[in-house]
């Protein structure tokens, strides 16, 4: 396995490597998943947006990529993905706080993005290693997708990531949290969803469904998801 410190995080630079990263999408979604194209990367790019990758010589590893939101000072991060040969190497974890640097040098102080609840991977990455909250769900909120988000509704947390919260400074500079608010209730999701997809869809989208009328009773209830459990797969709740 290559040296992370070999590694570069940069914004990517010209419509060429624009263009490689349509191919890396496609690489890491399938090639059914429609890649962000090009010729709009560099248009948000130029008008304030973030398009970065970690590169290895031109070799691209890593993609992320966010844009203003209507709000003053919050971005969407909208694109985050690592070739699934540099998987284990905490290019993702890197990427994010790549773009929390980007972010924070620019005045922008809260990024949010949507992402599947019952991804056990993703919820370790936003809610435990950086430190976002969740409490808003949508459900099926791109309709029919295809790649690897094909077979069940497309539901979606919105990750809410305060870049300026006193737990999202410590994991930024110790890895470990100052506070962790007190536990009320507690949400299971698969171990892995895309192996569960492929041998029992039913059994995928019953867990989906289940999911979401978890959480969104909680949601309404005034709680929040504030941590993950990944020994346990599970999402804890905690009061506003």
């Amino acid at each position: 396995m290559t040296e992370q410190s070999e590694l570069v995080l940069r914004e990517l630079d010209g419509l060429s490597e624009m263009k490689a990263s349509e191919d890396f999408q496609r690489l890491v979604w399938g090639e059914d998943d429609p890649a962000d194209n090009a010729d709009l990367l560099l248009s948000i790019q130029h008008e304030g947006g973030l398009v970065a990758g970690a590169f290895l010589g031109d070799r691209m590893l890593g993609f992320l990529f966010g844009f203003p939101s209507s709000e003053t000072g919050i971005q969407h991060s909208h694109r985050l993905a690592v070739h699934a040969d540099s998987r284990g190497m905490g290019l993702g974890r890197r990427l994010k706080w790549f773009q929390r640097d980007w972010c924070l040098a620019r005045g922008i102080t809260l990024v949010r993005w949507t992402y599947d609840p019952l991804r056990r991977i993703n919820a370790t990455l936003n809610i435990e290693r950086l430190g976002a909250t969740a409490g808003i769900y949508h459900e099926d909120y791109y309709g029919t997708m295809q790649g690897i988000n094909a077979g069940i509704p497309s539901d979606r947390l919105v990750a809410e990531w305060d870049l300026e919260s006193r737990n999202v400074c410590s994991l930024s500079e110790t890895g470990r949290r100052v506070m962790q608010p007190e536990l009320v209730e507690t949400v299971e999701i698969p171990r892995d969803l895309d192996e569960l997809l492929a041998a029992n869809p039913q059994s995928a989208l019953d867990e989906r469904l289940n999911v979401r009328a978890a959480l969104t009773s909680a949601f309404k209830r005034g709680l929040r998801i504030t941590g993950f459990d990944a020994k346990h797969n599970c999402y804890r709740l905690t009061r506003k």
